[in-house]
């Protein structure tokens, strides 16, 4: 079950995958930065490096050994800054935004047999749901190739990291489609709340309390003053963030 990577970054939504089952085909990343740690931590996976408004479907397969219907599934998560909360919010209107759709591009030419595309949840809230209307829009239009017509069916979910045993409450809107036309269902919490009757109900009665974050670092030794390396590291972040997008 091989996947089209795209925005890759450091590689940490490829790890998931992998952990699932799934093997990485190819990655596709601009910052430099984290080209070099997918190079080094995943050294047989290929990595196109560069603009994805410049890299053709074709190229992505290439690399991949892959021709459009073979892979299982693109996935990704778009720069998220254009539809933060903590951002000016500029959505489709900013270059970064207009990114979800050029993942939109490759799924409907490379013809996976799903995708999986992980936004912020400002994304499902941007001017009334508009750029969440416009990614739908363009990934259910029917596409014909050799003869045959495709259509792929979209779902979509705000999820909380919290809800599934990560010591964090982060929400994140996923977007998932399959051309097989089989039913899909996002998976039911692990993790709530154990003390509110309410949640109790709503997550069927069946879960595990909160993973804290003492839970998760606590047996760690004190930390230790952080060394030149990543005190030059952190004064790249922001110049990093403005322009590779995050």
């Amino acid at each position: 079950m091989k996947i089209v990577s795209l925005f890759s970054g450091a590689g940490g939504l490829d790890i998931g995958f992998h952990d699932a089952g799934f093997e990485t085909a190819v990655m596709v990343e601009r910052d430099p930065a984290c080209c070099r740690t997918l190079r080094t931590n995943m050294p047989d996976v290929p990595v196109v490096e560069g603009d994805i408004n410049e890299i053709t479907t074709e190229a992505i397969l290439a690399a991949a050994h892959l021709k459009p219907l073979e892979a299982a599934l693109v996935v990704g998560g778009p720069p998220c800054q254009s539809f933060s909360l903590a951002g000016r919010r500029m959505g489709l209107n900013d270059p970064r935004g207009k990114l979800v759709l050029e993942f939109i591009r490759v799924v409907r030419e490379a013809l996976p047999v799903g995708f999986v595309m992980e936004n912020v949840r400002g994304l499902a809230n941007w001017e009334h749901g508009r750029a969440l209307e416009a990614i739908i829009e363009e990934a259910t239009q029917p596409v014909k190739y050799m003869g045959h017509t495709y259509r792929y069916e979209v779902k979509y979910q705000i999820l909380n990291s919290a809800s599934y045993g990560a010591p964090q409450f982060r929400e994140r809107i996923f977007i998932v489609g399959n051309r097989i036309h089989v039913p899909f269902e996002f998976p039911a919490p692990t993790h709530g709340d154990v003390n509110t009757a309410t949640k109790l109900d709503l997550f069927g009665g069946e879960v595990k309390p909160y993973v804290t974050v003492n839970d998760a670092i606590g047996s760690l030794p004190p930390a230790t003053p952080p060394s030149k390396t990543a005190l030059r590291v952190a004064g790249t972040i922001k110049e990093r963030i403005e322009k590779y997008g995050y």
